[in-house]
C-alpha cells in the first residue's frame, strides 16, 4: 500500500506546530521519543523527523514526498520544490542587521562591508539586486555574535520578535523576505502518492479556513435583519431563524478573524443582542 512520506523538523517550535496541524487534520501519529520516523494510525502517511537544513535536499532527492518547512529555507536552497500551501504559523523574516552604534542611512552603507550569514544565496541575491558588493562570511549558528567580535560589520539572519538582536546590541535595518511554514512537495513525487498529498491538502485547507474564521450567533429585531445582513455576508448569506419572541430572529454566520472586532462593534451599533462567538474546528467551502 502506498504511503505519503512527510518530513517535519526534528525538534523546536516548527516541530510542535507541524504535529498539531496534522493532529487537527485527524491524523494520529505514533511518535515515540527519539524516533526518526513514525507511521500514522489512520492515514497512509509516514512522518520523518529531520534536521531543518536537511529537508530541502530530501525533497529534491525524492526521499520524502512532502514536508512542512520554513519558506525561507526553500528560498535559500529549494530549487524546483513546489509550495502547495502556506500554513500561517512560524512566521519570521530574513533581515539585515547592524550594530546599534552603526550609522545606517541606506543599503549603500553596506557597500564593501563584511556580512555574516547562514543564508548566503538569499543575501547575495538581495545585495546584487541592490547593486551592493559585500564580503560574505558563511556561519552556521550564532550569527548575531559576529559584529560584537569584529568578524563582520552586519549580519543577515532570521528575525522573529527581534529580542535576540536587542540582546546583542543589534538593530534591524532591511527586511529581505517574510517567511512562514509551508507545505512543500518533492519534484519527484509519483502520481499515485500525489493523490494522497491532495487528500492531506484538502484536510489542511479545511483546518486553516476554520482557524481564520469564527462562527457568530446573534439575536436581532426583524427590522434590523437587512442592515445586519450587509455586515454578515457569511459563506453565501446568513442563516435566519425566527425566535419565540414575536418580531425577533436569530442570525448565524461566519466572520473572518482579522475583521472580527470591527464587525462585532458594528453589529452592536445596529442593534444586535445576545451575540455568541464560537471557534470553528474545520471549514469546508
Amino acid at each position: 500500500m502506498k504511503q505519503l512520506k512527510i518530513a517535519v523538523q526534528k525538534s523546536g517550535r516548527l516541530n510542535e506546530e507541524s504535529l498539531k496541524i496534522l493532529k487537527d487534520c485527524g491524523i494520529s501519529i505514533d511518535n515515540g521519543r527519539e524516533q526518526l520516523k513514525a507511521p500514522a494510525k489512520n492515514f497512509p502517511l509516514e512522518i520523518y523527523y529531520l534536521r531543518n537544513g536537511d529537508i530541502p535536499q530530501y525533497l529534491k532527492d525524492g526521499v520524502v514526498d512532502c514536508a512542512i518547512i520554513g519558506e525561507n529555507l526553500l528560498v535559500e536552497s529549494g530549487d524546483n520544490i513546489v509550495v502547495k500551501e502556506k500554513l500561517g504559523f512560524s512566521k519570521c523574516r530574513v533581515s539585515l542587521a547592524v550594530s546599534k552604534f552603526f550609522e545606517y542611512d541606506s543599503i549603500q552603507d553596506l557597500n564593501g562591508k563584511r556580512i555574516a550569514t547562514s543564508y548566503p544565496v538569499t543575501t547575495n541575491k538581495f545585495l546584487t539586486e541592490k547593486g551592493i558588493t559585500a564580503d560574505l562570511h558563511i556561519i552556521n549558528g550564532s550569527v548575531e555574535i559576529a559584529p560584537n567580535i569584529g568578524l563582520a560589520d552586519a549580519i543577515c539572519d532570521i528575525v522573529s520578535s527581534g529580542s535576540t538582536l536587542f540582546k546583542n546590541n543589534l538593530k534591524e535595518v532591511e527586511v529581505i523576505l517574510k517567511s512562514e511554514a509551508v507545505l512543500a512537495a518533492s519534484p519527484k513525487i509519483s502520481e499515485d502518492v500525489n493523490e494522497l498529498l491532495e487528500k492531506l491538502l484538502f484536510r489542511i485547507k479545511s483546518v486553516l479556513k476554520g482557524r481564520e474564521n469564527r462562527y457568530v450567533l446573534l439575536n436581532t429585531p426583524n427590522d434590523k435583519i437587512e442592515a445586519i445582513t450587509k455586515v454578515l455576508p457569511g459563506m453565501k448569506s446568513p442563516t435566519i431563524l425566527p425566535l419565540a419572541k414575536e418580531g425577533w430572529s436569530s442570525m448565524h454566520s461566519v466572520v473572518n478573524q482579522e475583521a472580527f472586532w470591527d464587525v462585532i462593534e458594528e453589529l452592536k451599533a445596529i442593534g444586535a443582542e445576545g451575540i455568541l462567538v464560537c471557534p470553528i474546528e474545520k471549514m469546508i467551502v
